[in-house]
C-alpha cells in the first residue's frame, strides 16, 4: 500500500486511550504483542472510534485486547500524551493516514479472575501472551519509542498500580 503522499511530519496523531488494567495484588497487566518479531511487551491501547467518549473507548478496547470487560476506572491522565512512530514504521500502521499517537491513559481495577482473561477469544488478537508484572516494570518492557509516555503515564498513574484494599 502506498504511504500518503504528504510528509511524515504533516500527517495527524491518532486518536487513542491506553489502559492500565491493575489487578487487585497491584500487578499491572501487559501483553506481548503478536507482530512485532522481538518479545515487545505493552499494555492495551487503542483507537478511539467516530462517536465515542475516551472512556467508552477504554471499556471497549479492554474486552478486544483481553477477551475481558471485568474492570472499572480509577483513574485518569489528566492529560493526552504524544508519541510518533520511528520513521522506518510511518506509512506501514493505520493505512498510512497518522505519524503516531495522542492517547488519554486510564487505570481500571480488574474486578474478574485470571480465567476471565484471554486475549486469544478475540476476532483480531493482538496479544500472544500476556502477565501481570510490577508497575516498575512497564518502561523496560515496551517498544523504545513508547519509553517517554510509558514513563510519564507511570509517574501520573503509577502510585493507582497498588494493593486492592476491598473486594472488586
Amino acid at each position: 500500500m502506498p504511504m500518503n503522499s504528504r510528509s511524515p511530519a504533516s500527517l495527524p496523531l491518532r486518536p487513542c486511550v491506553g489502559l492500565m488494567l491493575i489487578n487487585r495484588a497491584g500487578g499491572v497487566f501487559v501483553g506481548r504483542r503478536n507482530d512485532i518479531r522481538q518479545a515487545a511487551w505493552q499494555m492495551p491501547q487503542g483507537g478511539i472510534d467516530q462517536g465515542e467518549t475516551p472512556v467508552q473507548a477504554a471499556m471497549r478496547e479492554l474486552a478486544e485486547e483481553t477477551g475481558t470487560d471485568k474492570a472499572r476506572v480509577i483513574g485518569e491522565t489528566s492529560r493526552w500524551y504524544d508519541y510518533d512512530l520511528p520513521a522506518e514504521a510511518i506509512g506501514k500502521f493505520w493505512g498510512g493516514k497518522f505519524r503516531g499517537q495522542t492517547q488519554k491513559w486510564f487505570a481500571l481495577r480488574f474486578t474478574g479472575t485470571d480465567g476471565d482473561i484471554d486475549p486469544g477469544a478475540v476476532d483480531h488478537p493482538e496479544f500472544d501472551d500476556w502477565q501481570w508484572v510490577e508497575a516498575g516494570r512497564l518502561v523496560e518492557l515496551v517498544v523504545p519509542f513508547k519509553r517517554p509516555v510509558y514513563a510519564q503515564v507511570l509517574a501520573e498513574l503509577g502510585p493507582l498500580a497498588k494493593p486492592a484494599l476491598a473486594p472488586g
